[in-house]
């Protein structure tokens, strides 16, 4: 089965499904594989640029956090998902300015990206056709609310179940059982903290509680077990707590 997911890196609501997404990969990635297209509204895309009087480092548009991430992504899927995540905690979590070429450039360091790729990617016109790509399949499939994850199965000839809207985990949950037409799906245990940050290196909080089905104090106090033995750095947000892999 395969799932697209259309998502707007600027948006609220695409930030929260990244947590559930990243859930439903942990207990039931071995039944999909999913596809991420962004879907930047027009609107957005459609105002002028800034400063476009200076230099290159100081650019700012409303497009550049989507061609930065197609950017990223050709350095390899688990970069990109590394550079997208990173983009949205400094605009959710910090309030930074992700539309400005310089912040993108800090995003790729902290993402532990290639910077001369990352550059030469950025500037490219493989980055912009990619994002392009994914502009032009969010108008074939008529997705006009983002998130929205549209649910193919294994045959071609049938329509994909498109879910417009961000819903609770237990809805995706059903919907992947009905178009598997299992009675109940084989859930998989999470796996230790040591290797949940391998795969995801900066974690939040609520997270880390959701993957484990543990409240937030339990998860808290097991984090901070991480911290004394210098396996994680604490990240104290305004809003939130990130755990970050030393």
């Amino acid at each position: 089965m395969e799932l697209y997911v259309f998502m707007d890196p600027m948006n609220p609501a695409c930030w929260e499904l990244q947590s559930i997404i990243r859930k439903m990969q942990i207990e039931y990635g071995h039944y999909f594989s999913m596809r991420m297209i962004l879907s930047t509204q027009l609107s957005t895309l459609n105002m002028s640029i800034k400063n476009t009087e200076m230099d290159g480092d100081e650019l700012e548009h409303p497009a550049l956090p989507s061609v930065a991430i197609k950017a990223a992504e050709l350095q390899g899927k688990r970069a990109g998902n590394r550079f997208l995540y990173k983009l949205q905690e400094h605009l959710f979590l910090q309030s930074r300015n992700v539309t400005s070429y310089d912040v993108l450039l800090e995003i790729a360091e902290e993402a532990e990206l290639d910077q001369d790729e990352f550059k030469d990617d950025f500037h490219s016109v493989h980055s912009a056709k990619a994002f392009q790509c994914d502009l032009r399949i969010t108008r074939e499939m008529e997705v006009s609310e983002v998130p929205s994850i549209v649910f193919f199965n294994e045959c071609i000839e049938d329509e994909g179940v498109k879910v417009s809207g961000l819903y609770s985990y237990d809805v995706y949950l059903t919907i992947l059982q009905e178009m598997l037409g299992k009675d109940r799906l084989n859930r998989q245990s999470p796996p230790s903290l040591d290797d949940l940050f391998v795969k995801y290196p900066t974690m939040a909080t609520h997270e880390v509680a959701s993957i484990y089905n543990i409240s937030e104090q339990t998860a808290e106090r097991e984090l901070k077990k991480q911290v004394l033995q210098q396996k994680l750095e604490r990240i104290p947000l305004q809003d939130e707590t990130l755990w970050k892999v030393k």
